[in-house]
């Protein structure tokens, strides 16, 4: 049985890790050690069903750390750091909050560490484990409505607030877009960036570069397109996902919050009568319990690694592509004047 340590109590550790990792605790207890969920924060006191450690050290002294795994769940731009600090302290099973970098200077440090102690990661993208997308998946692979053409996924939620309280995504891109990102690799393949875009986000007359929007199109190996939007200043929440075959389109709606998990998915192909299918879909507890299960056998193996790698090499070439256009129309306004 595993231990746990959430490492980081915002959003993310406090608000998402926490509550689901409680529900996988009650539902199978074959894999979780009784006792305390350990947390660290510097910056914050605890959560509810956490117990607070005053350091890393601490809470080495008190679970042992290859019987722990910890949830790395600090903002985006600290993770290699935290890792290494990890890793001395005996830790080697971490789940890390999305996206596993931000960039590929990050990734390869990331890499580094992995290969010399021996960690063994996950990213927390919750689309990967969820039900909707395993049903997804099976349509892909049974060929039974022809090949994939096309995937549209679009996220968009209003997010100011935090967006003006926080400083830890850079960019529009490394918010929501990793789960669908990481959907898109799972079911067309590895990709090349055809063309991206960034929007600005403007409140009360606040503009905060990079954190309106979000447009990034696929062109997958397989042959497949993508296209992923998320805008950060809409008026209300979506999370939908498109596919079109040859013979049919698979229309699914993935949870909105953690205030319902619940999914939709609609089929209208040719030669059938419509259909609309409604089920539970709490896919970051679902993750969890396959995370600590993977864990708690023994081995080196990758698990959905790679697609995380690729998410992040795209996802860098994609603000890359955006930043090159910024600089291009700004020195252009600057020749025109």
């Amino acid at each position: 049985m595993l231990h746990t340590l959430i490492v980081g109590l915002g959003r993310s550790g406090r608000g998402l890790h926490a509550p689901s990792l409680a529900k996988a605790r009650a539902a199978d207890r074959r894999l979780f050690a009784p006792g305390p969920v350990m947390g660290h924060d510097p910056l914050r006191t605890g959560a509810e069903g956490v117990t607070a450690v005053a350091s890393l050290e601490e809470a080495a002294r008190r679970l042992p750390p290859r019987r722990t795994v910890v949830h790395l769940c600090t903002p985006p731009h600290l993770r290699a750091e935290p890792l290494e600090r990890l890793a001395r302290l005996g830790y080697r099973m971490v789940i890390v909050e999305k996206p596993l970098a931000l960039d590929l200077a990050e990734l390869a440090a990331i890499a580094r560490l992995r290969r010399r102690w021996g960690l063994r990661l996950a990213v927390a993208t919750p689309w990967t484990a969820s039900a909707l997308s395993a049903r997804l998946l099976a349509a892909r692979r049974s060929g039974a409505f022809g090949r994939l053409r096309s995937l549209t996924v679009v996220q968009h939620k209003p997010r100011f607030t935090r967006s003006l309280e926080t400083t830890g995504h850079p960019t529009a891109f490394d918010v929501e877009v990793p789960h669908a990102l990481a959907v898109a690799v799972v079911l067309a393949g590895d990709a090349e960036v055809a063309s991206a875009g960034l929007d600005d986000m403007a409140v009360d007359g606040v503009r905060l570069p990079g954190l309106g929007a979000a447009r990034l199109d696929l062109v997958h190996h397989t042959g497949v397109l993508t296209r992923i939007e998320s805008d950060l200043t809409a008026p209300l929440r979506e999370r939908r996902i498109v596919l079109e075959f040859d013979e049919a389109v698979l229309t699914g709606h993935y949870p909105c919050s953690d205030a319902d998990h619940t999914a939709q998915l609609a089929v209208a192909a040719r030669g059938r009568e419509p259909s609309r299918s409604v089920f539970t879909d709490d896919a970051l507890t679902a993750f969890l319990r396959r995370c600590y299960a993977r864990y708690s056998r023994p081995g080196r193996d990758l698990g959905d690694l790679p697609v995380h790698v690729e998410a992040v090499r795209l996802l860098t070439e994609a603000k890359d592509l955006c930043a090159r256009r910024a600089l291009e129309e700004e020195v252009g306004s600057v020749v025109g004047a």
